[in-house]
C-alpha cells in the first residue's frame, strides 16, 4: 500500500517545530498533485512535535547508532532490575548517567548546527533529558525515541518497583491430605512424643530463615530506593551544573560584549578628543584668517586712498599745464 517514504517523514521530523506545519502541509499539497490521496492523508495525519521531542527525534535520525545504544542499555537495565541484581544494577545506573549525559551533549551540538534552532539558553535541555531517562525504564517510550517519531517529551519517577514475593512462614502445624498422610504403625505415638523436641527445633529453624529472607528483601527494598534517590539527587546535581555551565557562559559572552561596547567606547573618545584639537585648530585658524584679512581689507583701503589722491594730483597737474600754454 502506498504511503510516505521514511525519507520523508524523517525530513519532516528534522523540521524545527515552527516550520512543521507550513512544511508539512506542503508535502500533503505535493502528494495531491502527483495523484497519491493515500500518502496525503498519512501526511496530513502527522502532528508537531514540541521543541523537546523535536531534539530527541533529531538526535534518533542524526545519531541512531547511539540511540540504538541506548536502547540496548535499557534492556539490561530492566534484565537486572527484574532480577535483582544490585551490583550490576549499580554498574549499570552509572553507565547511565554517562550515557544520558553524553545525549544531552550530542543534543547540544545538534541544536547548534541547525540554523532555526532555538539559542542555545532556551534548549529544554531537562525536558529531553527526561525523556531519555524515561526510555530507558519504559520500552515503549524507548520505541518511539528509536523511531524519530515522538511528539512530546515524557518522564519517569523511577525504576520502578519488583514485585515482592509473598514470603509464607511454615509452622509444620499444617495437617497433611489424607492421601498423603501415611498410616500409623504401633508405637507411632510414643514416637511421635519423642520426635516432638525434633520438629519444633526444626519450625525455629525454618522461621529464623524466613525472617532472614524477609530481611533480606527489606534491605533489597531499602537499596531500591535509595538508588532511585540517588538517581534523582545526581539528575538534579546534573540540571543544576549544566544551568551554572550555561550561565557561566551568558555572563563570559556578556563580559565579552561589554569588553567590546567599552574599548569601541574607548575609541570613540579616542576620536572625539582628535576631533576637539582638529576643531580647536581650526578655530584658531579661521582666526588668523580673519585677522589677515581685517588686515588686508585695511591696507586695501589704504592703498585705493593713495590711488585716489595720486589720481586727483595728477588731474590737477594736466589742468595747471593747459592753463600755462
Amino acid at each position: 500500500m502506498p504511503g510516505p517514504s521514511t525519507e520523508l517523514v524523517q525530513q519532516l521530523y528534522r523540521t524545527p517545530p515552527d516550520r512543521f506545519v507550513a512544511a508539512r502541509d506542503a508535502a500533503v499539497a505535493e502528494a495531491r498533485r502527483a495523484g497519491d490521496p493515500t500518502t496525503a492523508r498519512e501526511l496530513a495525519r502527522l502532528r508537531r512535535p514540541t521543541v523537546a521531542a523535536w531534539l530527541v527525534n533529531l538526535l534518533a535520525i542524526r545519531r541512531p547508532e547511539l540511540v540504538a545504544d541506548l536502547v540496548q542499555l535499557a534492556d539490561a537495565l530492566r534484565a537486572a532490575q527484574r532480577e535483582l541484581r544490585g551490583p550490576r544494577l549499580r554498574e549499570l545506573s552509572a553507565q547511565r548517567r554517562a550515557v544520558v549525559g553524553a545525549l544531552v551533549a550530542e543534543v547540544r551540538k545538534l541544536a547548534a548546527a541547525e540554523p532555526e534552532a532555538p539559542p542555545a539558553g532556551r534548549l529544554p535541555l531537562a525536558e529531553v533529558e527526561a525523556t531519555l531517562n524515561a526510555a530507558l525504564s519504559d520500552a515503549e517510550v524507548a520505541e518511539q525515541v528509536r523511531a524519530g517519531r515522538l511528539l512530546r517529551s515524557a518522564s519517569y519517577a523511577g525504576f520502578g518497583e519488583v514485585p515482592r514475593p509473598q514470603l509464607r512462614l511454615v509452622t509444620g502445624d499444617e495437617e497433611e491430605p489424607e492421601a498423603e498422610r501415611p498410616a500409623r504403625r504401633p508405637g507411632a505415638q510414643r514416637e511421635g512424643r519423642e520426635a516432638a523436641p525434633d520438629r519444633a527445633g526444626e519450625r525455629a529453624a525454618q522461621a529464623e530463615r524466613a525472617a532472614q529472607r524477609a530481611a533480606r528483601a527489606e534491605r533489597a527494598r531499602r537499596r531500591r530506593a535509595l538508588d532511585r534517590e540517588w538517581d534523582r539527587v545526581r539528575a538534579d546535581q546534573q540540571r543544576a551544573e549544566d544551568e551554572l555551565t550555561e550561565a557561566t557562559g551568558q555572563e563570559r559572552d556578556g563580559a565579552a560584549v561589554l569588553d567590546g561596547i567599552e574599548t569601541e567606547l574607548a575609541e570613540l573618545e579616542r576620536r572625539r578628543a582628535v576631533a576637539e584639537q582638529d576643531l580647536s585648530r581650526a578655530k584658531l585658524a579661521r582666526r588668523a584668517a580673519e585677522r589677515a584679512v581685517t588686515v588686508a581689507r585695511r591696507r586695501a583701503g589704504e592703498v585705493e586712498a593713495a590711488v585716489e589722491a595720486l589720481a586727483a594730483e595728477e588731474g590737477d597737474a594736466d589742468a595747471g599745464g593747459g592753463a600755462a600754454d
